[in-house]
């Protein structure tokens, strides 16, 4: 007995970029859409930064059962910058040379929780950086790029234009508990050096957090 195929979806091929090849788009699906992985309670991933050219590396430690999130920041031919956040809202932002720099913060919401991506409104499926990916943009103010086979992210772009790569994403990696401890002089001169440590990095992190925590609230 012959078999029959019938086709129900469309695929729609767009040129777009050398790092986003082209689009996928089911136009005749009536499966629901699919939801963003939530982030494993603790991992640590290496994210290549572009703003507007200017280029940044970020260590990414999140951890969500001990309530802290650290980003360890090394800019293009420049020096080390340690974002320390903590899930009461606290965040400290500090040099460890000589010139002993730091700024706090105090936040009305703490870190990102592991599901902060329910309620995406999801895009589809685009090819990023090579990989399938479906997509999903987070109240206008993020666009978070999942590999569709692996489940873990790829890239995010923020709705300045500043995006993320990710190079690598280990699941269940934990930094030793000694490395989260802010210096001594964070707390010895509150907001002093706060001018010259204002990084692009820590505005749009600290921008996400605070508009999805009040998003969460009123939702």
């Amino acid at each position: 007995m012959a078999k029959t195929t019938s086709v129900t979806g469309v695929i729609l091929l767009l040129f777009l970029s050398p790092s986003s090849v082209f689009c996928f788009v089911s136009s005749e699906s009536d499966d629901p859409p699919p939801t963003p992985a939530p982030w494993p309670h603790q991992f640590h991933s290496i994210l290549f930064m572009n703003y507007s050219g200017a280029l940044q590396l970020i260590d990414l430690w999140y951890d969500w059962p001990n309530g802290r999130n650290f980003n360890i920041m090394r800019d293009q031919l420049g020096g080390l910058l340690y974002d320390l956040e903590w899930n009461n809202g606290t965040s400290f932002v500090y040099t460890l040379d000589e010139s002993k720099k730091c700024r706090t913060a105090q936040l009305e919401v703490g870190i990102l929780r592991p599901n902060w991506l329910d309620g995406a409104r999801y895009l589809g499926q685009e090819y990023f950086d090579g990989f399938l990916c479906n997509v999903w943009e987070k109240v206008e103010f993020i666009w978070y790029y999942e590999d569709v086979v692996t489940k873990r992210p790829v890239h995010w772009v923020f709705y300045t234009g500043r995006s993320a790569h990710v190079m690598s994403f280990e699941v269940g990696a934990a930094l030793e508990d000694e490395k989260w401890q802010a210096p001594v002089y964070c707390f010895a001169r509150k907001g002093e050096d706060e001018p010259q440590l204002r990084t692009q990095s820590a505005i749009a992190e600290r921008g996400l957090r605070s508009l999805v925590g009040f998003v969460d609230t009123v939702s």
